[in-house]
């Protein structure tokens, strides 16, 4: 496959699903559903939780109740709860919850920036100056995604030079941990591998996490890739919910049930309970109303032998 694995003996996982697997649901669960699912995922062992975004509510109604939610949940020590910034006016919404860390976004396609946030490449790095210089005094860590890392719905291939020199910027603005995302689900396994090596080459001082979506069933497979390559920090969503609104084709988030799994299985630690994390799936499908794509929800963490 043209990558040699590279034994991990932890991984650390963002779990998404409040903010990216909400957003892409049409029912639109009350605070105190919201609540519960931040305060499970904490009982589960994620040591970060993604908890909303202060976005518009006229562009993602899911997302009305950024505040309320803020300051109902119960924050587990040591656990990091990070929530979604659009720009300098969300950021300072965000600042009166007092997150652990703010997260902005940005596109590696000039086109995909321009649909999702309404603006240029440039004009978002300008905003993500403001949202470091509100967030620093204040001890408030800042993180950045790059979506459409691997693919566009708009402009197709995106090259690998495009998503390094635009992490180079997010690094100069002073923002040392950079997500790529998969956005439409188009990576393999062996682009994968080829963007975490060349990433961590040219960017050993930035940590690097991925974002994959299952739109074609590789998202599991590229996981295994990223951390064979040495990536260690992902993030991901219970259940395999969500997908981007504002991307065409995007489907579901990663599993983290899954990603879980699999990696326990391989000896590989994660710090999360299965069991506990099936717990909280189990309630989030019931608040949902219909079904979840993850693999592990519906087969089980473990494997019961059949009695003949």
């Amino acid at each position: 496959m043209g990558w040699e694995w590279r034994e991990s003996s932890f991984v650390w996982f963002r779990d998404v699903s409040p903010r990216d697997g909400l957003q892409a649901e049409h029912v639109v669960l009350k605070t105190e559903d919201k609540v519960q699912l931040v305060n499970g995922l904490a009982r589960a062992g994620l040591p970060r939780i993604e908890v909303t975004s202060f976005v518009s509510p006229q562009w993602l109604p899911q997302m009305a109740d950024a505040e309320e939610v803020m300051a109902a949940i119960d924050r587990k020590p040591g656990v990091v709860y990070s929530v979604l910034v659009p720009n300098p006016k969300g950021a300072e919404r965000a600042i009166a919850t007092k997150p652990d860390e703010m997260t902005v976004f940005v596109s590696a396609s000039e086109t995909h920036n321009q649909k999702n946030v309404h603006r240029s490449i440039a004009e978002s790095l300008k905003g993500f100056q403001d949202v470091w210089a509100m967030a620093k005094p204040r001890g408030i860590t800042v993180s950045a995604v790059i979506v459409t890392a691997f693919g566009c719905p708009y402009e197709g291939v995106v090259s690998l030079d495009a998503v390094l020199d635009l992490a180079g910027r997010l690094r100069d603005l002073g923002i040392h941990e950079i997500a790529l995302g998969d956005t439409v689900g188009v990576a393999h396994p062996k682009q994968v591998a080829g963007m975490v090596r060349a990433f961590r080459e040219k960017l050993p001082d930035v940590q690097l996490a991925l974002h994959f979506h299952d739109t074609r069933g590789t998202a599991l497979a590229n996981l295994l890739a990223a951390v064979g390559s040495g990536a260690t920090r992902f993030e991901t969503a219970l259940g395999g919910i969500g997908g981007s609104p504002f991307s065409p084709g995007a489907g579901g988030n990663l599993s983290t049930e899954d990603s879980v799994y699999c990696l326990t299985e391989m000896g590989i630690q994660t710090g999360i309970d299965l069991d506990q994390l099936l717990t909280i799936t189990r309630f989030l499908v019931e608040k949902l109303g219909h079904d979840v794509p993850s693999k592990v929800f519906h087969a089980g963490g473990k494997m019961v032998p059949v009695n003949k």
